[in-house]
């Protein structure tokens, strides 16, 4: 037999074979800094996250990886409970596994069955440390980084991203979650006119990338496009190889690129930041504009200039706009306070994630993740620039 999972929020995850599926999970409350009742449109006592650990029993004890991954196989073989569980929540955090090192993670996030998601445009450093895993982010300790949905900026993002934290830091350093559906129905309420004019225009996209890179834990031109560029090939080479991977996008005419003097790239998307979240068809706004906005205020300006964000017309997003969507995010986030082991794993149509600053030295907090695709977001309104598809193959 397979484990089973109670629909209900708070029922523990029941196992009825041992020999089937080894642990059984069940939910546990955080402190409320790290955990909270969703809003409006999430169905009442809905909590972000949903935290899970190994039930006690004699089974915990003697708890192996292997155990770990037949358990989380066993629960997405039934209709991918746990996918079902991260399109309710938002986000799930597992809590006791036996999860040391990258490899483990990397095994653990395979398990739920998703497809590894290839990054396309990548605008953040990524060295492979395991398969389809890497460090989530290498910006330095004190940079902000707000929330946001993953890669909001081009059009091929992740569906779901998986976090596990190595070493977690004295102070500072905590992940950020939020409802970007919650983030919607606010914005809906309380700025009507702003919701009106993205979901008509969308947002222009515009990511310079350079030959080296613009800023700590930046990416290179090469990293981001360049991935069948070979030492020997001439510039014509290079910068055919270059634009065929920006036609994997599939966007037509809504992706346009010019190529810069010192021989790097600026490519301008137009993007749906309104979309909506497979099988309910809720609005969810899909965007990196608050943290955008925080950047800019806290006058990160190499990174801010590296992605800007403007509606799809051209025109400028007004500050007063950006300005109450970081108002909103402030007031519906919890900031999860790591523990070594943990992983967390967020449903990136619905949830918007980011990063702390911390105390102590830059290897004080490590941090992996791991990026997987699933379904892809639909429409919210009828323009064809509002689709949004999986990378070309290539």
């Amino acid at each position: 037999m397979a484990a089973i999972v109670d629909d209900v929020p708070n029922r523990a995850f029941q196992n009825v074979s041992s020999a089937d599926s080894p642990l059984i999970f069940e939910p546990f409350d955080l402190p409320s800094s790290n955990q909270r009742r969703l809003g409006t449109p999430h169905v009442e006592g809905t909590v972000m996250p949903l935290a899970l650990r190994p039930a006690e029993g004699p089974e915990t004890s003697t708890a192996t990886i292997e155990g770990a991954i037949q358990s989380i196989e066993s629960l997405q073989a039934q209709g991918g409970l746990l996918t079902q569980k991260l399109a309710t929540h938002g986000a799930l955090l597992f809590r006791g596994l036996p999860i040391h090192d990258a490899e483990q993670f990397s095994k653990f996030a395979h398990a739920f069955g998703y497809r590894p998601h290839e990054i396309i445009g990548i605008v953040v450093d990524r060295p492979l440390l395991a398969p389809n895993v890497a460090p989530a982010n290498e910006a330095p300790k004190d940079v902000l980084i707000y929330n946001h949905n993953e890669s909001p900026q081009v059009p091929h993002a992740p569906e779901y991203v998986f976090f596990y934290c190595h070493r977690a830091p004295r102070t500072g350093g905590e992940t950020p979650a939020s409802s970007s559906l919650e983030l919607f129905y606010r914005a809906q309420r309380e700025i009507p006119e702003f919701i009106d004019e993205i979901s008509r225009k969308g947002i222009l996209s515009r990511v310079t990338y350079k030959i080296d890179r613009q800023h700590a834990g930046g990416s290179t031109l090469k990293q981001a496009f360049g991935k069948e560029v070979q030492e020997e090939d001439d510039e014509a080479m290079r910068r055919a190889k270059v634009e065929a991977q920006i036609a994997r996008y599939g966007r037509g005419k809504h992706t346009t690129w010019a190529w810069t003097d010192d021989g790097g790239v600026v490519l301008t998307h137009r993007l749906p930041a309104v979309r909506t979240q497979p099988a309910t068809g809720l609005p969810t706004l899909f965007t990196g504009l608050a943290a955008y906005y925080k950047s800019v205020q806290a006058g990160q300006g190499a990174r801010r200039n590296v992605t800007q964000q403007l509606f799809g017309d051209g025109t400028p997003i007004p500050e007063k706009y950006l300005a109450h969507l970081a108002k909103i995010t402030d007031e519906i986030r919890v900031l999860h306070r790591w523990e070594r082991g943990d992983v967390l794993v967020f449903d990136n149509v619905i949830a918007q994630h980011g990063r702390q600053p911390w105390g102590g030295e830059q290897a004080d907090r490590v941090v992996l993740a791991s990026l997987f695709d699933g379904q892809v977001p639909g429409a919210y309104c009828d323009e064809d620039w509002a689709q949004v598809v999986q990378a070309l193959d290539g």
